[in-house]
């Protein structure tokens, strides 16, 4: 695994959460119980604080940076998806950040919300509880409220891939 300290910050990893081996964490970055980070994510904490909530994944080829003003801060029970760029905003609990989607520097997205695949969320944004946001720049999507338990699936799934792949995944070379 590619977990490197930074000067007097060093990652703290729960042992119930998981990092890929061919994922990056540097720094001031904390995942929390249940948490997993899959195969080319960098969360790089070198500026400020990254805070990875239990039971979040944080999906393959994601970048999360923050800076020295805005730490980023993800719930409990969010996904994080393919190719996701955080830079120093706040996620709440069980959002959704689809794949390819950008939230950045001040933004907040608050608990139940969904940032749509390719959606850019620019600084300073603000997605409400519950709702869609979709679009460059992302706008919300008036009338939709996201349902309950919405992804809960996605979650479930990541969480059940730290057994699978602490049980089965090994390197062929």
């Amino acid at each position: 695994m590619a977990i490197y300290a930074l000067g007097d910050y060093e990652p703290v990893i729960h042992a119930d959460a998981y990092v890929h081996p061919d994922a990056t964490v540097i720094g001031d970055v904390h995942i929390n119980a249940h948490a997993s980070v899959w195969p080319q994510a960098v969360l790089r904490g070198d500026y400020g604080r990254i805070e990875i909530g239990a039971r979040t994944s944080v999906q393959d080829g994601t970048v999360v940076h923050c800076t020295e003003v805005h730490p980023v801060l993800i719930g409990e029970e969010c996904v994080i998806g393919h190719n996701v760029h955080i830079e120093g905003a706040t996620i709440a609990d069980r959002c959704l950040i689809a794949s390819g989607s950008v939230v950045l520097n001040g933004s907040v997205v608050e608990t139940g919300a969904i940032v749509g695949a390719g959606a850019v969320v620019s600084f300073n944004g603000h997605v409400p509880t519950r709702s869609m946001a979709l679009g460059v720049p992302a706008k919300i999507r008036e009338g939709y409220v996201v349902p309950d338990g919405a992804w809960q699936f996605a979650i479930d799934k990541y969480v059940n891939n730290i057994l699978t792949y602490r049980k089965d995944l090994r390197r062929l070379d």
